[in-house]
């Protein structure tokens, strides 16, 4: 498990890297974004990895790797909003863009620890077609949930199905560097 807790902070270091550099060429321009356009984001991304994988070519440059991890940004862009629940749209300083970061990854982090305990990390043996399936299925429960208005009845929250997106990618990143995943 000490393994995949540095490859996890690996991942996740790449992809901070590329938030916290993002906000400080654009600000926290995201503030504007409603859940239903983080949520349509994602899905652009997922559905993207999915074509170049049933393609197997691509024609913009950005790398199936680069997908991930721009999904990862947007699960913690979602969790932020969340958390935030208001309309405003100021522009957040860095420092505390990165405590959320920091603070949403951390939550993360810790569903992937107790999940892995559980389930004796399952996923090192799943293809990545599967994450990307589970990804896009994950976004089309919070798609149901946000048309019922936030509120289940059972089934887990969008904050959960944020937090297993980001799960998914992260484990998507460690396998592309391992040479299991195409990158």
């Amino acid at each position: 498990m000490s393994a995949t807790n540095t490859q996890y902070d690996q991942a996740v270091v790449s992809c901070k890297e590329i938030f916290i550099k993002k906000a400080s060429d654009y600000g926290t321009s995201w503030r504007v974004l409603r859940l239903i356009s983080i949520v349509d984001q994602i899905f652009i991304k997922a559905q993207r990895i999915k074509n170049i994988q049933e393609v197997g070519e691509q024609m913009v440059v950005d790398d199936i790797a680069s997908e991930f991890k721009g999904i990862v940004n947007y699960g913690v862009i979602g969790l932020i909003q969340l958390e935030l629940n208001d309309e405003s749209v100021e522009d957040l300083p860095l420092n505390k863009v990165e405590n959320f970061f920091d603070d949403k990854i951390g939550e993360a982090k810790k569903v992937m620890q107790n999940k892995n305990h559980d389930y004796g990390e399952a996923w090192r043996d799943m293809s990545q077609e599967s994450f990307v399936d589970l990804i896009l299925m994950k976004l089309l429960r919070v798609r149901q949930i946000l048309r019922n208005d936030g509120k289940t009845l059972i089934s887990e929250g969008i904050d959960a199905n944020f937090i297993d997106i980001i799960n998914y990618s992260l484990f998507a990143l460690v396998l592309i560097g391992e040479g299991k995943h195409k990158g």
